[in-house]
């Protein structure tokens, strides 16, 4: 009466119910390094050898704990290439009476995953991912009947249900939300505290020639190699951002600095993501710092919310709108991918430091990802399904859970509103504000018409002008739509001129 149990390379957590509740005498944990999960889209050198090198520490730490693990490599022959098609090898191999699995963190998983006891013949038990502070179903019922599903009022509601930076039913300090500190460019000369890094051990380094052999062809750099790939390290990163970062995360958390890409965030996204750490410790360690008085308030909820708040909200939200907002084109936009986003060659010095840090460290961080990257994708209409793969493969703490309703919602707006209340755009002028990028840009972020001019500028408000019918009524554009109703028509026509001819430009592949 053996039980196969498989665990997949984001669930490296022993707390979850199908590890903690396994007869260690008796069944088999059954891990796989899948060439499908790996190739279907072709993730980031650097993703790859963080997941194989985390599992692969992950196995090691189960059998230091007594369970029986069966471990398959990329390249070992009984590799069978896919998860289903690893599972039936594994029951034809051996006797068991039953497979378990851990809830996975993608639609088209769990809906394959959802057919399995019919195929195999056998039953198999889905179990909880208890590593989230709200269920799907939690969420779903928090939305029913709702006209409008924001995260602010969900945030509250979690700050409530678990205690987190309360006095009473109040919220500490009298306000639930600290945002409006927590928007400050970062002066050029500020010396930041170094991110924690970790040199490969052997089973790093031996998991870093396989992606070298094997995934060539794939986005990104794969030399310098820091990620933490253990449960011990990863709360080292934590412990070491809590005591060095967090104080001025808060005020800095927007800003963008050329040749500075870590600045003040926490970088624990990789590790939550794939399990290593657990949302609530890291919540509980900002709430004890302030409580300590080592960090102000600012930092810690604006730390906590990106956590408790949003984390839990795009996780919700994805399985309350899947499929559809895997599909939704709100603006009906079909531009390809410019091949700039691949090698980062572009004369608009804030987009190729964003993708050239993104092309580097499998990272960059959500204001790079949604007011510069995604802020252009959307300004350009490109296409929904393109730039969803581009954000989900290059970056080391993408699965799609996370990274759809980000994208969809959030950065391209084409589920037309049912997360973001507006469409996420700006001018160059935001981007200035927030960043020294400009400075050493090929275009001037002055200039609001001709060659020389930011294209964000122009394509801004090209933007507006051709999205009018869908969001002139949007009342959190309406300042925006008073501004545009003020200007020259002839001022309009020249940006509306300025930005056909880029888009023809970026149609045609040519140098922008």
């Amino acid at each position: 009466m053996a039980s196969l149990i498989l665990v997949l390379g984001d669930q490296l957590t022993d707390t979850l119910p199908a590890i903690a509740n396994a007869r260690k005498t008796k069944d088999t944990i059954l891990m796989a390094e899948v060439r499908e999960e790996a190739t279907y889209v072709k993730h980031h050198k650097k993703k790859i050898a963080f997941l194989f090198s985390a599992m692969r520490h992950f196995a090691k730490h189960l059998r230091d704990s007594n369970y029986n693990v069966n471990y398959v490599h990329y390249d070992d022959e009984e590799n069978k290439g896919s998860l289903l098609e690893q599972v039936k090898h594994s029951l034809a191999s051996q006797s068991f009476t039953d497979v378990k699995v851990t809830s996975p963190g993608e639609y088209r998983l769990l809906k394959s995953m959802e057919q399995w006891q019919s195929i195999l013949g056998i039953p198999v038990t889905i179990c909880e991912d208890n590593r989230f502070l709200a269920t799907p179903e939690e969420f779903s019922s928090w939305a029913e009947g709702k006209k409008q599903l924001r995260m602010e009022f969900f945030y509250r509601e979690m700050r409530r249900k678990h205690n987190v930076l309360m006095d009473g039913k109040n919220p500490i300090g009298g306000k639930w939300n600290y945002d409006a500190q927590n928007r400050e460019s970062m002066p050029e000369t500020h010396q930041v505290p170094k991110h924690t890094v970790f040199k490969p051990d052997d089973i790093s380094s031996e998991v870093i020639e396989l992606v070298k052999t094997n995934f060539e062809t794939h986005f990104g750099e794969i030399e310098d190699f820091h990620f933490a790939v253990t449960r011990e390290d990863a709360l080292a990163v934590l412990n070491t951002f809590i005591d060095e970062r967090l104080p001025n995360f808060g005020q800095y958390q927007d800003a963008m600095v050329e040749g500075k890409p870590w600045l003040y965030h926490s970088h624990i996204g990789f590790y939550l993501n794939c399990g290593l750490l657990t949302p609530s410790e890291a919540i509980q360690a900002a709430e004890q710092a302030y409580h300590a008085r080592q960090v102000p308030l600012n930092s810690a909820e604006g730390f906590i919310r990106q956590i408790l708040g949003w984390r839990e909200y795009v996780r919700g939200f994805y399985w309350h709108f899947m499929p559809g907002l895997k599909t939704d084109n709100y603006f009906n936009n079909s531009r390809a991918l410019p091949s700039f986003f691949w090698d980062g060659q572009t004369n608009m010095n804030c987009m190729r430091q964003c993708i050239k840090e993104t092309q580097k460290n499998a990272y960059a961080h959500h204001i790079q990802r949604l007011m510069v990257i995604g802020n252009f994708s959307l300004l350009t209409e490109l296409s929904p399904e393109e730039v969803q793969a581009w954000y989900l493969l290059v970056y080391a703490d993408a699965y799609e859970w996370v990274e759809l309703p980000n994208v969809a919602g959030m950065i391209l707006y084409s589920d037309g509103g049912n997360l973001a209340s507006k469409p996420y755009v700006a001018s160059g002028s935001y981007i200035n504000k927030m960043s020294n990028y400009c400075k050493n840009c090929g275009y001037q972020v002055s200039k609001k018409t001709g060659p020389k001019a930011c294209p964000f500028n122009y394509l801004y408000w090209h933007f507006i002008d051709k999205q009018k019918e869908k969001l002139s009524n949007n009342h959190r554009m309406a300042m925006i739509y008073k501004t545009y109703g003020r200007m020259k028509e002839e001022n309009i026509e020249t940006m509306k001129q300025d930005a056909a001819i880029f888009l023809s430009k970026l149609t045609k592949n040519e140098e922008v």
